[in-house]
């Protein structure tokens, strides 16, 4: 749906529980943050400025449109004003030549107060919350959507990877540079700022939730606490039916992420990327978002076990998901909501994730780049996020299309009949095997033929050398990104 479409959609359904209408000529007012606190604290919803309430466009003034935006998004990050904070962000658009202001607003993982109020969405009217009653009642709600909020009051320090946190001053010293306040902040401070601890309703006392689990729990705690938590990494090249190569990752989510970082570096090509005069990873980059996304935003309760595949033409992610826009997923419906905000904000202070929505900016960016194709994000009960490949693209040339040597198809044909005789009468046994695949699969690595025949990278290589003098095998490009073929006439020196 693209973003006038979008906009005709909410005028023509009107003020309800998640749409709401503000003239705001002179600026957004006061009512205005409280309608984005009642939409936070009930199931979320979409705020327009420069709209009457009977959904009458009348727009804003277009210069001052950007003050406003400046305006809500410094009232919304300003602590003496909001209890927890939490990012929004406004969308000026042009709807029928006029000028209007779209926010959008998630459902927020705690409750929230603006000035010292909390506010709930009843019908079309933002109501100030009252009593300790009602407020609990609230937190109940939002403990139910959010599974990373459960408390669990047996958890202690002892159950909690706290040797990681070190590591974890120098990678958010790294993303932010070094005012950041963990670097410098003790233990329980980190924990307590990262809302790792939440109140249990039974005792009444602060104890570890469900992101401190995930997040920093050793392998006994987050199995204990999620037994069907484990990520699946296979690699189907050669061997379609079952694996080539196989990782599962049942350790908290931050060496999770670097378990299956290294599972992609390894069966990924690298390919060679300038952006200005640095070279750039496209690789990482995209393995970064797509291992991050599955990481994050999954349901941990589900005894589904979250996939990462690669293949020869695709790689991607599947893992269980609470869904909240069904649906193929693009930049023109893209609507931000963090499925896991603890956790998000985690990853984010780390340097392992950007700002919510960027993700999907990044991936149809950097794959672009390294397939020459967009990327697929489907959402259902199954979230799964498919990124297409191709060996044969290049950032720079695009595909790779044209031939060092044009030949004639009866050339070809008589070339490929040669060579197939010449495998077949030269050699035997795994030699036989390895050249075979090699011609069926020109770009496997050396990893991938030993884990397919059974042998030893060294065995593998031991083999490649006959196969060089026996029947003209060279390897053309880098380890990485190139490719096995045999020259002509495949010179025979003896059999084996």
């Amino acid at each position: 749906m693209n973003c006038e479409q979008d906009i005709k959609t909410l005028l023509t359904i009107g003020e309800n529980i998640v749409i709401e209408f503000k003239r705001a000529g002179n600026g957004p007012e006061h009512d205005t943050f409280e309608s984005i606190c009642a939409f936070l604290n009930r199931q979320g919803g979409d705020v327009l400025l420069g709209v009457t309430d009977d959904g009458k466009v009348i727009g804003l003034p277009p210069k001052a449109a950007p003050a406003m935006v400046r305006q809500i998004v410094n009232v919304m990050n300003d602590p003496n004003l909001w209890e927890p904070r939490i990012a929004v962000y406004p969308e000026v658009v042009v709807y029928r030549g006029k000028t209007i202001i779209r926010i959008h607003v998630p459902t927020g993982p705690d409750v929230y107060r603006f000035k010292g109020k909390c506010y709930d969405r009843v019908n079309e009217s933002d109501v100030v919350v009252r009593g300790t009653a009602p407020i609990a009642d609230m937190f109940i709600r939002k403990r139910e959507i959010y599974t990373e909020r459960r408390v669990y009051p047996f958890v202690t320090k002892s159950d909690l990877r706290l040797d990681l946190l070190p590591r974890i001053r120098n990678m958010a010293l790294s993303a932010h540079g070094p005012e950041h306040p963990w670097i410098h902040a003790d233990d329980d401070t980190i924990l307590r700022s990262a809302r790792l601890l939440g109140r249990d309703p039974v005792s009444g006392k602060d104890c570890f939730n469900a992101a401190a689990v995930l997040l920093l729990g050793n392998d006994f705690i987050v199995g204990d606490c999620f037994p069907a938590y484990k990520t699946d990494a296979l690699l189907r090249r050669v061997n379609v039916d079952r694996y080539d190569d196989r990782l599962t990752v049942t350790s908290n989510l931050i060496t999770a992420f670097d378990e299956l970082m290294k599972f992609g570096e390894e069966h990924l090509d690298d390919k060679f990327y300038l952006e200005g005069t640095m070279r750039v990873s496209i690789r990482s980059k995209i393995l970064r978002e797509m291992i991050g996304n599955t990481l994050v935003h999954r349901e941990f309760t589900s005894a589904l076990t979250a996939r990462f595949i690669i293949e020869r033409d695709q790689m991607f992610t599947e893992n269980a998901n609470k869904a909240i826009n069904p649906g193929i997923i693009t930049l023109e419906n893209l609507k931000p909501y963090s499925k896991n905000p603890i956790i998000a904000n985690f990853f984010h202070q780390i340097g392992r994730a950007d700002e919510l929505g960027s993700g999907v900016r990044n991936l149809y960016h950097y794959v672009k780049l390294y397939s020459g194709a967009d990327p697929i994000f489907d959402e259902g009960d199954i979230f799964r996020l498919t990124v297409p490949l191709n060996a044969d693209y290049s950032p720079e040339k695009g595909l790779a299309t044209t031939p060092k040597t044009t030949l004639k198809t009866t050339e070809k044909a008589t070339l490929q009949a040669t060579l197939q005789t010449t495998l077949q009468t030269t050699l035997q046994g795994t030699a036989l095997k390895i050249a075979q695949l090699m011609l069926s699969h020109p770009e496997i690595k050396i990893d991938e033929i030993a884990v397919t025949v059974g042998l030893t990278r060294d065995g593998v290589n031991y083999h490649i050398r006959k196969l060089k003098k026996l029947v003209g095998l060279r390897h053309e490009g880098a380890d990485q990104v190139g490719h096995w073929e045999f020259v002509p006439p495949y010179v025979v020196t003896a059999k084996k």
